[in-house]
């Protein structure tokens, strides 16, 4: 399963991340949880906890976050 989601993802280099932060048709998400936040944020990211992450992602969840369906890069 692993070298299936692989396949299906382009993986972005920090330095690339910073060039595009910011750019339209992006969205950050940060998956730390909030004791690893208030240390430092990324400024326009959607917060979504690593455990929440599929729920969020998911369309027919309840808990389903737009982000997620947007059509941005995430």
């Amino acid at each position: 399963m692993l070298a299936e989601a692989n396949a299906a993802i382009e993986t972005v280099s920090v330095p690339d991340a910073v060039q595009i932060h910011g750019e339209p048709g992006y969205a950050f998400i940060d998956i730390r949880e909030e004791s690893e936040r208030a240390k430092a944020t990324i400024s326009g990211s959607v917060h979504v906890p690593r455990g929440f992450l599929e729920f969020q992602a998911d369309p027919e969840s309840p808990m389903h976050n737009p982000v997620f369906s947007s059509g941005d890069r995430l």
